[in-house]
């Protein structure tokens, strides 16, 4: 080969330098050789030499593109992670997390670890040890003479098995419907046992049901508060309730569909029934039919909520032995809302009216029908409600102020005098965050619950609490 083909070969590959100087290193010395033997020989070596530079060029090729892939991950990998949480709102898992759950299914858990402690002066008697009534304010439980001692009573309670949690699976499927299943419980089911129950030792207290349903776009099956009563209209009380007398409060089985502002349900029948001449004691009636049908229409906006929810039920009580079958219906309609005043402050209310509707109210402070001498059943109307004002002195201190009522009309010719005519509480707190969801809290209570014979009890407690919400 002569020397201008080498140097046409050197010159063609400048742009691959560990070629060229290879090339260079090697043909330099038939630059100072004539035409000889050893040509033929020194191009047999260039050819090789081509053929080792194009293995080290696509060698050096393979090894960048490797090079940029790995890049690309690195710059692309955080981005995905970032626009998987956009808006704040986590990822889909890659996998269920639940065996038998759908895919792409999302499971969530939260709940609070809460200390209550009280202490409680009743003027008129003890609160019965192990009541609910010396953990939370619960109007009748509120001892009145009539009879009993007329010795008043302090005691102190702390206990922690108001503490709650919580499981949600959430699942968005292809046809854009939502899936939701659902489920919460607390700990206020009592001791297990006889000796891990009490408060000489363990203070264990049983697990306890309080919602479990499924939801389906507007449909919604299973437990969880009814429809007659409005959770977001709820005072921010220290107290388990707060101003119970005057606030519907029931969890039950139910079937429900949402459109909009409206949802209609129809839920678990059960008659709380005062015996005849039997005052304060409750026959709880479970033969009904039918079941309790509410529907509710709710308007929001900035300004807060109002709901309307009207009730209409039937009361059914039977016994066999005695030939007894009797029915009545009753009906309601309950009021509330809240009403954002600025920025720190609002007003929360319900108001709620009836006539056999006792076992929605209060916790059942009074039932909803009485039967007479013949096993006819009788209903009890009632008028009841509460106001509640929240305000904000600071990012970390709040305070409310309550008032609640609620006031029966009793046929007395067939209850008795023994029976409450009404109930009345006030409710004064703060509730300090130190630190996001911790509160530290503390309420003031008065209550007095009064009977149809004019005798009266009164309760002073001092309610509080720390509760940690996850």
């Amino acid at each position: 080969m002569s020397t201008r083909k080498i140097a046409s070969k050197i010159a063609s590959n400048r742009t691959r330098p560990l070629a060229a100087a290879l090339l260079v290193a090697l043909a330099l010395p038939g630059f100072a050789m004539a035409q000889t033997a050893k040509e033929v020989e020194l191009e047999a070596r260039v050819a090789e030499l081509e053929k080792m530079v194009q293995q080290l060029v696509s060698q050096q090729s393979q090894h960048q593109v490797q090079i940029t892939e790995v890049r690309s991950a690195q710059v692309t990998a955080p981005a995905t992670a970032a626009s998987a949480t956009a808006g704040g709102k986590p990822a889909i898992q890659a996998s269920s997390i639940l065996p038998g759950g759908n895919p792409g299914t999302r499971f969530s858990y939260g709940g609070f670890i809460k200390l209550d402690a009280s202490v409680t002066r009743t003027n008129d008697g003890d609160i019965a040890d192990g009541s609910v009534g010396r953990t939370f304010y619960l109007p009748k439980t509120i001892p009145v003479g009539n009879g009993h001692s007329k010795e008043s009573g302090t005691d102190t309670d702390m206990g922690a098995q108001y503490s709650r949690f919580w499981f949600a699976a959430d699942t968005d499927l292809d046809s854009g419907d939502k899936l939701r299943g659902y489920l919460e419980f607390d700990l206020f089911g009592g001791g297990s046992t006889a000796f891990t129950g009490n408060e000489i030792a363990t203070n264990t207290y049983a697990l306890t049901m309080r919602q479990a349903y499924v939801s389906w776009n507007g449909w919604l099956a299973g437990q969880t508060w009814s429809n007659f009563q409005d959770t977001a209209a709820l005072p921010d009380a220290v107290d388990f309730v707060g101003p119970t007398e005057g606030t519907t409060f029931v969890r039950q089985a139910q079937v429900r569909y949402t459109r909009g502002p409206w949802s209609v349900s129809i839920e678990n029948p059960e008659t709380a029934i005062t015996p005849f001449n039997g005052g304060m004691a409750q026959i709880a009636g479970d033969d009904g039919a039918v079941p309790d049908v509410i529907a509710r229409y709710t308007a929001k906006g900035a300004w807060g909520h109002v709901g309307v929810a009207g009730l209409v039920r039937q009361l059914k009580y039977q016994n066999g032995p005695a030939g007894i079958s009797s029915s009545a219906t009753g009906y309601g309609v309950s009021v509330s809302g809240k009403v954002n005043l600025g920025s720190n402050d609002d007003l929360r209310y319900m108001v709620t009216a009836g006539s056999g509707i006792g076992r929605y109210l209060g916790l059942g402070l009074n039932n909803d029908a009485v039967l007479d001498a013949t096993g006819d059943l009788e209903n009890i109307d009632v008028v009841a409600g509460f106001a509640g004002w929240r305000h904000v002195f600071t990012p970390k201190l709040r305070g409310n102020l309550m008032v609640s009522v609620a006031q029966y009309d009793n046929p007395t010719d067939l209850t008795g005098l023994g029976i409450t005519r009404s109930a009345t509480s006030a409710h004064l707190n703060l509730i300090y965050s130190p630190l996001p969801k911790l509160d530290l809290g503390a309420e003031l209570i008065w209550g007095k619950r009064e009977i149809e014979s004019g005798d009266s009890g009164e309760l002073n407690r001092v309610q509080t609490h720390v509760k940690y919400s996850f």
